[in-house]
């Protein structure tokens, strides 16, 4: 029986399938990466943002597809991770948009909004390379187009889109040379397939079992960051006691306007987002007036799904205290006129952004991408007139621009791609000077240091030129492996020749998790013999995955 219209609710079980597939296989995804180093993690983070998309399509279900689609793009753009994650919630921002209008579908439009999510993706991406999922989704988006002009049957169009995407990931390699010479095929692109094949299983009748769930990532990381905050604060300090969320059902959409329904709320707390749509408005707020805030958005409609939680009394829980907070009146606080907010892993190396001048230090980086919520979070609790982020990774920065995009304040990224450029950033920073000065000098203190990296193979391949086993140290320059040996402080050591030069004064080496004092000596011997002119600093990074981190000046 063919398929000639799709409502609503049958591309919400799509994208729940969508889902459940990309889930099951995001290890595989995962294993794709081309660099051998522990942080392949394009599978976990398209994952990650695609269950962020499907829980708010879950909570949206309905027969207006626009609408549906809207919702998926919400979900998506606020938990997307990493820019395989943006990248995918552009895709389907894309598709929602040109479809927001419709409430069914006919396989001609469904690819024509496949396409214009292709378009949207790719004015996402400053510099788009082919050989990624972005030829993955345009390749299949254009055979759609082709498909649809002659086919009408969803399931007939869906089966060619899925032949044409896996045709397009077996060309990658012929696209992106790095991947041919590790023999491997784009992860995201491997990504985007898992979904359409969802999709696929859904418009078949078919159903993909869901395999054994683990706790997320995101989970442990949202636990162990809540156990971690509680233990360093007393009660009193919590200046708004009520986490309050709410949703409200706009009567009258036209009347309302986000941005001063926001300015309106700021003035009642912190940790404050507002999200909106034709029909909602969603609301999450700190404050000591949650009546107030329910007023508030009263006047725009009915009030959905309130929840009020009194932060004082979960406190005093967590951390076994028996403590009733007095009353208070609060006021809002004056907001400071810059925040510097960082991305790192290790708590040295949070410690030491810190100290030179950042705001505050979201954990993340290697294996786990802080999503554009997360960074969003951080922005609003900064209670800054204006805000520069520091991604420290170039997986991170589409996640960072999309954060200063959405909120309501001047945010710009400097786009450092490791801790070094980081902090060489915050070292140009000139608290007098205007946001677009300040950028501009940031932007170029990046170019003035150089980063050298040892960490561990995951898997035996060989990628510029360098033949690598697994478990080997390798050492990366810029990016670039140069060397790969078995034993760490000879990768180190090789690593540090390649990089110094005559023009090197200053060696930084910020040691992780797994080295010994020992180690750090020996390789601090090794560069006053060989490069007497060189000054070196040393500091305790904590930082996983990465046994040194050297920065080079």
């Amino acid at each position: 029986m063919s398929m000639t219209e799709l409502n609503g609710r049958k591309f919400a079980e799509m994208v729940l399938q969508g889902a459940t597939n990309l889930s099951n296989n995001a290890e595989t995804v995962d294993a794709l990466n081309v660099f051998p180093v522990p942080d392949g993690d394009t599978g976990t983070n398209m994952n990650l943002s695609m269950t962020s998309g499907s829980k708010e399509v879950k909570a949206h279900l309905q027969d207006h597809l626009g609408k549906v689609s809207a919702a998926l793009s919400k979900g998506l753009l606020m938990g997307a991770r990493g820019n395989s994650g943006v990248i995918l919630s552009q895709l389907f921002r894309g598709f929602g948009k040109t479809i927001e209008s419709k409430s069914v579908l006919t396989a001609a439009e469904f690819a024509q909004a496949l396409e214009a999510g292709v378009d949207s993706a790719y004015n996402a991406v400053m510099k788009p390379v082919e050989g990624t999922i972005l030829t993955v989704a345009k390749d299949a988006a254009k055979k759609a187009v082709d498909v649809a002009k002659n086919e009408k049957d969803f399931v007939v169009l869906m089966e060619e889109i899925i032949k044409e995407a896996k045709a397009s990931l077996k060309r990658t390699p012929d696209l992106l040379p790095v991947l041919k010479e590790v023999g491997v095929v784009d992860s995201g692109g491997q990504g985007l397939v898992y979904v359409y094949e969802g999709f696929l299983a859904e418009l078949k009748g078919e159903k993909i079992s869901d395999s054994p769930v683990s706790p997320s990532m995101e989970d442990l990381v949202s636990a162990e960051h809540h156990i971690g905050v509680q233990g360093f604060m007393n009660t009193d300090d919590i200046e708004f006691g009520y986490c309050t969320e709410f949703m409200v059902g706009l009567e009258n959409a036209s009347q309302f306007d986000e941005t001063d329904f926001r300015n309106e709320l700021s003035v009642l707390g912190d940790s404050l987002l507002v999200i909106s749509d034709e029909e909602m408005a969603k609301v999450h707020i700190h404050t000591e007036q949650p009546g107030e805030a329910l007023s508030l958005g009263q006047r725009y409609g009915s009030l959905i799904k309130i929840k009020i939680e009194n932060m004082r009394e979960q406190h005093s829980e967590i951390v076994g205290a028996d403590h009733r907070a007095p009353e208070k009146n609060h006021v809002a606080k004056e907001k400071k006129p810059y925040a510097i907010i960082t991305v790192s892993m290790g708590e040295g190396i949070a410690e030491l952004f810190k100290s030179i001048g950042a705001t505050d230090v979201i954990e993340g980086g290697q294996t786990m991408n802080p999503s554009t919520e997360d960074i969003v979070r951080a922005i609003e609790e900064a209670n800054a007139e204006k805000v520069i982020i520091l991604p420290n990774n170039k997986n991170i920065t589409m996640a960072a621009q999309q954060a200063a995009e959405v909120v309501d304040m001047e945010a710009v990224v400097v786009p450092s791609k490791t801790v070094p450029q980081g902090m060489s950033a915050i070292l140009a920073f000139n608290p007098t000077a205007d946001l677009q000065d300040n950028f501009q000098c940031m932007k170029e203190a990046l170019s003035g240091v150089k980063t050298g990296q040892i960490t561990f193979a995951v898997r035996d391949t060989s990628i510029d030129g360098v033949a690598i086993q697994k478990d080997d140290h390798m050492g990366i320059a810029e990016g670039e492996i140069i060397v790969s040996d078995k034993n760490r402080i000879v990768a180190a050591k090789n690593l540090l020749t390649h990089m110094i030069d005559d023009e090197s004064e200053i060696l930084t080496i910020l040691h992780g998790e797994e080295t010994s004092a020992n180690e750090v000596k020996e390789i601090q011997s090794f560069i006053e013999k060989e490069f007497s002119e060189v000054e070196i600093e040393v500091h305790n990074g904590k930082q996983p995955l990465y046994s040194y981190i050297f920065a080079i000046e």
